[in-house]
């Protein structure tokens, strides 16, 4: 039986997940036309994909982790810009709160904006943005919110690392913010049961991550990092495994399997349900190994770097479990890196007193970890 605390805190978590009531339970698709255009084919038709989809994103999946450098490589935007535009909330929310409408209303912030070099068929997806937190020095990080994340999350957090001497863009990750399709609420194109959409999501932005790397460097910065929570700790750590110029990462929220997270977890049980009739754990893990960081521990290892694992004993999306299993990766490979354990769940980080804690944990690994 959980103590007196752990029922407390899955009770809050619990009701913290019930807020968002928007959430779309969708059918299983194979969505062959997103890996068109995807590096590391090995000649497959379209018939014949078409004869067994299964097998065939099996099989890719094999071939991806074997060329991942690869599949995650990119071609240089040329039209980074830098733009000041008006602040927007952009809520997943089926009823968005107008106080935080009222709070940004009329306040403007500097935005990086370029072209994403991964095409899909939404334009507004296709338009990369990054809030600009510019610092003096030589230190930057690129930091990559939570699925479904409004666009003011984590700009506390950023204006933090601002008073270390450390300069933040706030990447908006596929399908969020600005860049989410109109026939959507959510962030549901990111995460969903969609097996090819899924891929091309994580693809993208670990590609984006890449290119907002590449400006970082045009602008002066050669000390780079990344961090990354929940979702985008995922996208972290794949681009960190991929490009050599993140010498300093931190993972807040930490797992191993894509699949395994989707089919755990709290706050996607509504793909789960859409799925679970048609596939089987061990085959959804298979079918999402490229977009999974336990795949990568060896590519990872490559390059010499800091790193910080943060998850929390009582956390239902990302099991505990599985944070545990990625720190055993960590030592197994021998990797320089720390461990900060929170006593509270996912959502539950991002109140109070957690969130200050957790911040307190970032803020403390980057201001030294350089």
């Amino acid at each position: 039986m959980p103590s007196r605390y752990a029922q407390w805190m899955y009770d809050w978590e619990h009701r913290l997940t019930s807020v968002d009531n928007n959430r779309v339970v969708r059918p299983l698709e194979w969505g062959l036309e997103w890996a068109q255009e995807w590096p590391c084919r090995n000649g497959c038709s379209p018939g014949q994909a078409a004869q067994n989809p299964e097998k065939f994103f099996l099989d890719y999946n094999r071939r991806i982790v074997a060329a991942s450098d690869e599949f995650y490589s990119y071609r240089r935007p040329a039209d980074f810009r830098l733009e000041k535009s008006e602040v927007q909330v952009f809520s997943t929310r089926e009823i968005p709160d107008p106080r935080l409408e009222a709070k940004v209303k009329g306040t403007y912030a500097e935005f990086l904006r370029f072209t994403s070099p991964v095409k899909t068929p939404y334009p507004e997806n296709n338009r990369v943005t990054a809030r600009w937190f510019p610092a003096r020095g030589r230190r930057a990080v690129v930091l990559l919110p939570h699925w479904n994340s409004d666009a003011l999350a984590y700009v506390s957090l950023c204006r933090v690392f601002n008073l270390l001497g450390i300069a933040v863009l706030r990447l908006s990750m596929p399908y969020h913010d600005s860049r989410k399709p109109a026939e959507i609420q959510r962030a549901d194109y990111a995460v969903s049961a969609n097996i090819g959409r899924t891929l091309d999501a994580v693809r993208q932005g670990v590609v984006d991550v890449r290119c907002c790397l590449d400006w970082l460097e045009q602008q002066g910065y050669d000390r780079l990092g990344i961090v990354g929570t929940s979702l985008g700790s995922c996208l972290a750590f794949i681009a960190a495994a991929h490009d050599p110029r993140i010498r300093v990462a931190a993972f807040n929220h930490a797992s191993t399997y894509f699949a395994d997270v989707v089919w755990h977890g709290q706050s996607t049980r509504h793909i789960r349900q859409g799925i679970e009739e048609q596939i089987d754990l061990e085959e959804l893990r298979q079918a999402w190994l490229a977009i999974s960081p336990m795949a990568y521990f060896d590519q990872y290892a490559r390059w010499p770097k800091k790193s910080l694992v943060v998850y929390a004993a009582y956390d239902l999306t990302f099991l505990p479990e599985f944070s545990r299993d990625v720190v055993e990766q960590f030592e197994r490979h021998s990797l320089d890196h720390k461990v900060a354990v929170l006593p509270c769940g996912h959502y539950t980080t991002g109140e109070t007193p957690y969130k200050y804690m957790d911040g307190w944990h970032l803020a403390s690994f980057l201001r030294t970890a350089f």
